[in-house]
């Protein structure tokens, strides 16, 4: 089993920054990737940015060029540099986990095996 803990929301305005983290604990295997989803209520959760760790990269094109995911093997640790926050980034943001790496699929929220509790992002215009 895995175990996912999301850190570091909260509320900054239109163009602030903000740095989300995932420390997974538990049985990881040596490939995986990690993905961050965000998710509205009342609408599907949506992919954002994963990373394997063989390297790969994938980015949601809302936000290519404002967000950076990085991948620290040694912590199990996943990071989101978001910049340029805007309203439309504000939700509920989730770590998830799959023992395999990114997938073509990587948008698809059932091919993840573990899932953090999700952190707040609120941004004001």
């Amino acid at each position: 089993q895995v175990q996912l803990v999301e850190s570091g929301g909260g509320s900054v305005q239109s163009g602030g920054s903000l740095t989300l983290s995932c420390a997974a604990s538990g049985s990881l295997r040596s490939w995986y990737c990690m993905t961050w989803f965000r998710q509205i209520p009342g609408k599907p959760r949506e992919a954002v940015a994963g990373m394997d760790t063989t390297g790969d990269i994938a980015y949601e094109k809302s936000v290519e060029g404002r967000f950076t995911i990085s991948l620290d093997k040694a912590r199990n640790r996943v990071s989101l540099q978001m910049n340029n926050l805007q309203p439309a980034d504000a939700a509920m943001y989730f770590c998830a986990y799959r023992w395999d790496g990114l997938l073509r699929a990587w948008r698809d929220a059932t091919e993840y095996d573990s899932w953090g509790q999700g952190t707040q992002v609120t941004v004001s215009s």
